[in-house]
C-alpha cells in the first residue's frame, strides 16, 4: 500500500480506484481511511477499534433464521437457479435451501467461524475451504447465481474476489452481494457506535461508487446497488444500543433487551 504525506495528515491509495484516501474521523480518536474518488472506506483496528467485539460472528439464532428467509426471497425472485455457488457459507443454511428446491450446489469457506456444515451439503454439495480467491478448476464457469452474504468486507483482496466471482458464473449469470454501506446515513449518524463497527474483521466499507466500479473492474455487466430498507433499520437499532451500552465481549445481540 503506498502512502503520501498531505499537509500535516497522511493518505494512501484507495483499494478500489487507487485515488488518495484520507483519514476520516468518525469519533475521539476513531479514523477510517476515505478515498476522496469513490469514497471507498477502509479500516484498521489500530486506528479505529471502535469498542469491537472479540469474535466476528455477532449474529443470533432467531434473527439469522428470519435474516436468510428474507435473503433466500431476494436470491429466487426470478425462480430457483440450477446451481449455485456461495461464498463464504458458514453453517450452510442457505445452501441447504437451494438444495431443497432442486438447485445443485457449491461453495468456499475459510472456516473462520467453526462451524458445522449442514449434513446434506456437506455430503451432496462441492464444498471448497480456504478464500475465494484461491478458486478454481470445475466450479469456473458453471454457475447461474454466485452470492455472497457479509463477506466482501472481510476478504484480503477485493479485486480478486470479484474477478473469481465473475469467473465462476455462467454466460448470463448473476452475482449478488450484501455489503454493509460505507456511504449510509447509519455511519454518519452513529459514528464510532456505528453497528457494522462491532465485527473486528470489517477492513473496508464500499459505497454504491466504488462497489460498482468494483464490479465494472472485474468484468460485470448490468450493474446494480439497491439498499433493503429492513436490514438498514436493523443496524440503526443495534447502533443505537452501542451508544447506549458498554462495549460487550459478545456484541449487543448477547443482550435480550435489545433483541427484543
Amino acid at each position: 500500500m503506498g502512502y503520501r504525506t498531505v499537509g500535516e495528515g497522511r493518505s494512501r491509495a484507495c483499494e478500489i480506484c487507487r485515488s488518495w484516501s484520507r483519514g476520516w474521523a468518525i469519533g475521539r480518536d476513531q479514523v477510517l481511511w476515505r478515498c476522496e474518488e469513490c469514497g471507498h472506506l477502509e479500516r484498521d483496528l489500530e486506528h479505529c477499534p471502535a469498542s469491537h467485539r472479540d469474535l466476528a460472528y455477532g449474529g443470533e439464532a432467531t434473527l439469522d433464521r428470519v435474516r436468510l428467509d428474507l435473503t433466500y426471497r431476494l436470491l429466487v425472485r426470478g425462480g430457483v437457479p440450477a446451481s449455485v455457488f456461495e461464498i463464504g457459507y458458514g453453517a450452510g443454511h442457505l445452501l441447504r435451501r437451494f438444495l431443497d428446491d432442486g438447485a445443485q450446489v457449491a461453495g468456499v469457506d475459510p472456516d473462520q467461524l467453526g462451524v458445522h456444515v449442514d449434513p446434506e451439503v456437506a455430503r451432496r454439495g462441492r464444498l471448497h475451504r480456504g478464500g475465494v480467491e484461491e478458486m478454481a478448476g470445475e466450479d469456473l464457469g458453471r454457475h447461474d447465481l454466485v452470492y455472497g452474504i457479509h463477506v466482501v468486507e472481510h476478504v484480503a483482496d477485493p479485486a480478486a474476489t470479484f474477478a473469481t466471482a465473475r469467473a465462476l458464473l455462467r454466460p448470463g449469470g448473476t452475482l449478488s452481494l450484501i455489503t454493509p454501506a460505507g456511504d449510509s446515513s447509519g455511519l454518519r449518524l452513529h459514528g464510532e457506535h456505528w453497528w457494522m463497527l462491532e465485527d473486528p474483521t470489517h477492513v473496508r466499507f464500499f459505497t454504491a461508487r466504488s462497489l460498482a466500479r468494483a464490479a465494472h473492474d472485474a468484468g460485470l455487466v448490468d450493474v446494480e446497488v439497491r439498499r433493503p430498507v429492513l436490514d438498514s433499520l436493523s443496524v440503526d437499532v443495534a447502533s443505537l444500543a452501542r451508544r447506549r451500552g458498554r462495549p460487550a465481549p459478545g456484541g449487543v445481540l448477547a443482550s435480550r433487551p435489545v433483541l427484543a
